[in-house]
């Protein structure tokens, strides 16, 4: 009888532990990542190195994908790295201000602001990284362009109004001077740009 009771238990065992798509070794190897990436740039980037952050194999990094595009892909959905979910404000000022200090507060990290400046760099040397960059800024005009529509409907913008030059307005002043100027913006630099931003967007 304790045998079979042994054979039971051996035939109800779960695979091993590096069987197992964990989640939260998912996490720690984007979070691995993005350090690599912000200290080395995403062409220098070792898979090797990233795993080893992580405290991990490198086998389990392609058990879950298999290219560091793939990786990369992946780990910049998994943070929304568009993070603006806000629901109507009342006004387009009160958006505006909104989706700018959401931005900003992203654009505050510091790994964050070394990736997005890498990746940009990146996609004027080769086209691997556009497919990635295209989606976050798709997912972010995706964004701004119901913010208008909100707007419109409220008469406080033209419904004729340039949409492409209008988003490009919306974040184009904060991204300058976080991102290529390394400037730190307060809150009330804040309200400026916002001031800023809404009347540049009312005369496209």
């Amino acid at each position: 009888m304790e045998r079979k009771s042994i054979d039971d238990k051996k035939r109800r065992r779960k695979p091993s532990g590096a069987a197992i798509i964990r989640p939260e070794l998912t996490t720690t190897l984007f979070r691995a990542l993005f350090e690599e990436w912000a200290e080395t740039g995403y062409t220098g980037i070792s898979l090797e190195h990233v795993a080893a952050r992580a405290g991990a194999g490198k086998a389990a990094i392609y058990r879950r994908w298999p290219s560091k595009l793939e990786f990369a892909c992946d780990a910049i959905q998994s943070v929304e790295v568009m993070w603006t979910g806000f629901t109507d404000k009342g006004s387009f000022q009160a958006d505006v201000r909104e989706y700018l200090r959401a931005t900003l507060t992203v654009l505050r990290h510091p790994l964050v602001r070394r990736i997005i400046a890498d990746m940009v760099a990146e996609r004027l040397r080769s086209s691997e990284l556009s497919t990635i960059l295209d989606g976050i800024v798709s997912v972010r005009r995706q964004f701004g362009h119901r913010m208008l529509d909100r707007a419109i409907a409220r008469n406080e913008l033209s419904a004729n109004l340039d949409r492409e030059l209008a988003l490009d307005h919306l974040v184009g002043p904060l991204y300058m001077g976080v991102i290529n100027r390394g400037i730190s913006i307060t809150r009330a630099d804040l309200e400026k740009h916002v001031v800023v931003v809404n009347v540049a967007i009312k005369a496209c």
